[in-house]
């Protein structure tokens, strides 16, 4: 079967199955092709080709990469089950389920056999598909991979659902759209961004983050001390670190810092009254008495000592100098990456210890002003897209609507998160009138949303607004959460369009970034952190900013004139370094 893998002829970007099993032995499936199994490492022959790899998920991807082999494209089915179902779960069951229009209340799962379950006819096990149209669950809980068979069906399946997937993305993409006209295919692009994000987050996971561990130590020392080697000393570091605010209480006087209510007693104590104890609001009361300001660094070492202290440097730092977590190419209805150890909210304090290796830096890259870019580009707002092409979006509307900026960017802000009060209300009022396309957009969404309509972003997400129960509620509480459900639609349209901006940006600097050896190691919000060769940097620092255009034209192709996106890019040696 080695040579019959080896010697397959594809065109550029045909489309492959692939299931991966114990042992690195993998499972190929063309269309209208033969299906192979051979060892993983012969895939680079059709890698070289050009082929878009096709898998359940991530996973695939991962033991993949685990080869030493790096796809270039792939179709990632459950990242595109996000996509059209609008939801975050996307197992193979689930994916199945959708793709063949299948109620998702009755996928079965796992049950033990017993006197109950041994008369259902399950008809033949090695079949993945049931007499009731499912997947089996014992297929879906790993069963796959029992035999090369077994494998070979897994990769053949996975090939029939992208095709359904990709019949169901013909269909959105005819769906009416609010704003701008959907230009033809944008979901089937979409769907090829969000799999490339997924790819993205399985190269994250086994590539790490470039950590400086002694840096990372020193850090935390700085703030509780050096490595506790007892329970015994540990006892005495925390003693120490609650000593620095209570000593400013008169002696005798003791509480619990890591108690809410004991805290606000404390400063009850002291003659201050606060509803609770974030750090904003302790932030505003720093002259009330001498006991704040301690109570505030106390806080950030306890921070420091708890959520990114030794026990997280031991945990999520390999041998090798990497700091990794797990990370996922969608939050849900925002469609947002996200990760865990810490990855999407590491404190300013601790990443000087993000550091290049010795001979790189970090290429570091910032999307300025993205939402406001976004609703004039999703909204194709003529005059919000003029005002895109300064650096400073919000000046040019500043000076439209004849208030400060600062004003004028509460406004558009509030605009998108359905404020209508505040600082910033008469300025909105004024972007009813001076920008009525980009409002409209907003107000449209709202409208939907407010009555249980699920919307669909620029991309061609689904974000599911329907299914509210308002049976038995008060009127007042219908309209209080009805207003609730139209802000959380207008603002998903855009948080949405952005990550989707955002994710067609990184798949393009991963793409071309191959050339200069420059791997992404951070995707934080609408931050590109890439790790490169000192002898490339520029030209990675210039990579970013071309793939910025080009993403900018193909995600939203110029119906007149067209949007202009920015971002902010430095070489670096420390993620503390940017500015």
């Amino acid at each position: 079967m080695d040579d019959e893998l080896r010697h397959l002829a594809v065109a550029p970007g045909a489309l492959a199955g692939l299931a991966i099993g114990p042992g690195a032995t993998a499972a190929v499936t063309l269309v209208g092709g033969p299906t192979v199994v051979a060892p993983a490492s012969d895939l680079a022959t059709l890698e070289a080709q050009g082929v878009r790899w096709v898998w359940w998920s991530k996973d695939t991807a991962a033991a993949l990469l685990r080869t030493g082999l790096r796809p270039k494209r792939c179709w990632d089915l459950a990242a595109v089950h996000r996509l059209v179902a609008g939801t975050w779960r996307a197992e193979p069951g689930r994916v199945w389920a959708l793709t063949q229009g299948l109620d998702m209340e009755t996928i079965p799962s796992l049950q033990p056999v017993d006197l109950f379950t041994q008369a259902v006819d399950t008809g033949d096990p090695h079949d993945p598909v049931g007499p009731d149209g499912h997947l089996r669950p014992e297929w879906v809980e790993g069963a796959w991979a029992d035999s090369d068979h077994r494998l070979a069906r897994w990769a053949e399946l996975a090939l029939d659902v992208q095709e359904r997937q990709a019949q169901a993305l013909t269909s959105i993409d005819a769906e009416p759209h609010p704003g701008a006209p959907r230009s033809s295919g944008r979901p089937r692009l979409t769907a090829m961004s969000e799999s490339a994000a997924e790819l993205i987050c399985a190269e994250l996971e086994i590539d790490g983050l470039p950590f400086d561990r002694d840096v990372g130590e020193r850090i935390v020392a700085g703030f509780v001390g050096d490595r506790p080697l007892t329970v015994g000393d540990e006892r005495e570091q925390l003693d120490a670190l609650d000593h620095t605010v209570l000593e400013h209480l008169p002696a005798g006087i003791d509480f619990d810092l890591r108690s809410p209510d004991q805290v606000k007693s404390l400063l009850r104590r002291v003659g201050i009254e606060v509803p609770d104890t974030r750090a904003w609001r302790l932030e505003g009361l720093r002259d009330a008495h001498p006991i704040v300001e301690p109570l505030l660094r106390w806080r950030r070492a306890e921070r420091i000592r708890t959520t990114f202290g030794y026990p997280w440097i031991d945990e999520h730092v390999g041998p090798d100098g990497r700091l990794r977590g797990h990370w996922t190419g969608s939050d849900g209805a925002a469609g947002r990456m996200t990760a865990t150890a810490g990855l999407h909210n590491m404190p300013a304090e601790m990443r000087p210890a993000v550091a290049a290796e010795p001979g790189h830096v970090l290429v570091r890259a910032d999307l300025g002003q993205i939402e406001p870019r976004v609703l004039a580009a999703v909204s194709g707002d003529p005059d919000l897209t003029r005002a895109s092409h300064d650096d400073d979006m919000y000046a040019p509307v500043a000076e439209r609507l004849r208030v400060e900026r600062e004003i004028a960017k509460v406004a558009v802000l509030g605009a998108m998160y359905g404020q209508t009060t505040g600082k910033g209300a008469e300025a909105l009022r004024g972007l009813e009138r001076e920008y009525p396309v980009a409002m409209g957009y907003l107000r449209a969404a709202d409208e939907a949303a407010q009555g249980g309509h699920d919307l669909r972003t620029y991309g061609g997400r689904l974000i599911r607004m329907s299914g509210a129960i308002d049976d038995g509620m008060s009127a007042g509480d219908v309209r209080s959460r009805a207003a609730a459900r139209g802000r959380y639609g207008r603002n998903a349209m855009i948080q949405g369009a952005a990550a989707e901006f955002f994710k067609t940006w990184a798949a393009l600097v991963r793409a071309r970034g191959s050339e200069f050896g420059a791997h992404i190691v951070l995707c934080l919000h609408d931050e590109l952190v890439v790790h490169v060769p000192n002898a490339t940097a520029d030209d990675t620092a210039a990579l970013l900013g071309d793939c910025l255009d080009e993403t900018a034209f193909r995600w939203s192709p110029p119906v007149g004139e067209r949007v202009r996106f920015v971002a902010d890019t430095s070489i670096i040696e420390r993620w503390s370094d940017a500015k």
